[in-house]
């Protein structure tokens, strides 16, 4: 049976989960009939209904692997896709790596939701080390230099996150805020217009576009 013959069964599915809310039953029901490759397609094409129960679907059972799919849909021309592909995007940014370095990584994460911010530094580097490709590795050590103030080792980290991971918006957003606190108004308004280049649904980003663009629009 083809895929497209599928579809209609991959939408009710999200139509039911959308009412009940329970990922544990269309997470279960996802895995008997699709692959990430399959959602993936599915993603890509069609229907805005069929769109956004593959980007939702991919967030329950896809792997880093389809960071560039959702990725992708950030800019799709429903508001619906983009909310669902943001969502799952930062879900699949999670899943790299050996299960013990993703438990690492929900360590740092943790640490730094708390303010341990020291302790997320010394974490996540030895993470890096071990895991240099890990971008969400570079990001949670720029999040937790921002909140030691420490903006330029911030900015370093924002751009390993974005040479590794061109989708993520998160540390585009990030490395702007440095900027903004370093007082280069120019550098953050580049670095804004990146992330809203990549998620058009940031809205606090296009606030920050639409101020900094007043600020630096040349005086007559």
């Amino acid at each position: 049976m083809g895929s497209l013959s599928r579809t209609p069964l991959l939408v009710d599915w999200h139509a039911e989960y959308l009412e009940t809310r329970d990922a544990t039953a269309f997470t279960r029901l996802l895995v008997r009939r699709y692959v990430p490759g399959t959602l993936e397609r599915l993603l890509a094409a069609g229907p805005r209904e069929q769109r956004r129960a593959a980007a939702t679907a991919l967030g329950l059972i896809g792997e880093y692997d389809s960071n560039a799919a959702l990725g992708c849909a950030l800019t799709d021309s429903d508001r619906g896709v983009r909310l669902a592909a943001e969502e799952s995007i930062r879900a699949v940014w999670l899943r790299i790596g050996t299960a013990a370095q993703r438990e690492r990584l929900a360590t740092i994460i943790r640490l730094n939701d708390m303010k341990q911010f020291r302790t997320a530094i010394a974490r996540s580097t030895e993470l890096i080390r071990e895991a240099q490709w890990c971008a969400e590795a570079w990001n949670q050590r720029a999040a937790a230099h921002f909140g030691l103030h420490r903006f330029v080792e911030s900015i370093g980290d924002c751009r390993e996150a974005l040479e590794l991971n061109p989708y993520h918006f998160a540390a585009a957003a990030g490395m702007a805020q440095c900027y903004l606190q370093l007082g280069n108004t120019a550098s953050a308004l580049d670095c804004f217009q990146r992330a809203l280049r990549i998620n058009p649904g940031l809205e606090g980003v296009r606030a920050n576009v639409q101020q900094l663009e007043r600020t630096n629009r040349p005086k007559q």
